[in-house]
């Protein structure tokens, strides 16, 4: 079968497409055929040297967020059978026709969503729940700040904090002050008006997917005894202890049971899912350069087959 790999670190000129061996599952894996697969920021750092940096072995296989029906099920799986729709997590969404993936990095399909929805929420949804929830411990009628509200990670960010019952501040550039606002954000900064952190204070919360001088100046916002949560970058220590509050930096992990508690609000419409773009695999490279821009407004996705 096709899949891209990158067989050294450097920019989109790296993506190959080429015929790679299906892959098989072992104990408690799934092998999923892919319908669909999304981009995500993590692909482009890792193509660009991140994944050196981690210890990554190559030839690689990009990707995270899939989508698509089960092929076969390992030893022990229980809960899946051939045929079933599911989303969810794997360290190899990129790979072509197949994809195998941990039982316990997928959940079932939710029926009033497309293959193409379901792949744009895996790796932004359970980013956006780890960061806030599991770290932060965001809590109903506290005020957080979302850097970037109307990307990928922060667009779920958003919709998430507001059914927790978060009074939401939402940063992003004027063309997406109404895009944010629909998402249920309270309120809405122009970060390229005017400096946010001039008109945000004391938040509980603060949710950066933004980085560098971003993240610097979001720790202003802060009251004492807050907490910013980043998925960017390693947030600064010295940052943290100067301004009296804790900081962290969320690395996603798959968790099923999160992405079914995701699935009840996707039913009970409290979480809708916004693609910029629909690409075949083969334009992975486009993909890449949109997703770097960094202007994109919700998920890109793949079309990898049906």
């Amino acid at each position: 079968m096709k899949a891209i790999v990158i067989d050294a670190y450097g920019n989109e000129d790296v993506l190959d497409y080429v015929d790679v061996e299906r892959p098989e599952p072992k104990a408690d894996e799934v092998l999923v055929k892919v319908h669909v697969a999304a981009v995500n920021p993590a692909d482009w750092k890792i193509r660009d040297g991140m994944g050196e940096r981690f210890g990554f072995k190559l030839p690689l296989i990009l990707g995270g967020d899939i989508a698509g029906t089960v092929e076969e099920v390992g030893d022990g799986v229980e809960n899946f059978k051939k045929g079933d729709a599911v989303y969810g997590m794997t360290l190899s969404s990129l790979s072509g026709a197949y994809a195998v993936a941990k039982a316990d990095a997928i959940a079932p399909k939710p029926e009033s969503i497309n293959f193409e929805e379901a792949a744009a929420i895996p790796i932004g949804a359970l980013t956006a729940w780890q960061a806030m929830f599991d770290l932060a411990h965001l809590s109903s009628g506290q005020r957080i700040l979302i850097t970037g509200a109307s990307g990928g990670v922060g667009s779920m960010a958003v919709q998430l904090a507001k059914a927790k019952g978060a009074i939401v501040i939402g940063t992003a550039s004027g063309r997406n002050e109404q895009f944010v606002r629909d998402l249920g954000a309270d309120e809405f900064v122009d970060y390229t008006a005017q400096p946010f952190e001039e008109v945000v204070k004391d938040v509980d919360v603060v949710f950066d997917t933004v980085g560098g001088d971003t993240q610097e100046r979001a720790f202003q916002t802060l009251k004492k005894g807050g907490f910013l949560v980043t998925s960017a970058q390693t947030p600064s220590e010295e940052k943290a202890k100067e301004f009296g509050v804790e900081a962290a930096f969320v690395f996603c992990k798959p968790n099923a049971g999160q992405l079914t508690e995701i699935n009840r609000l996707i039913e009970e419409g409290k979480l809708k899912i916004h693609i910029e773009t629909v690409l075949p695999l083969t334009e992975v490279k486009k993909a890449h350069q949109l997703s770097l821009m960094g202007r994109t407004r919700g998920k890109i996705v793949l079309q990898v087959g049906t």
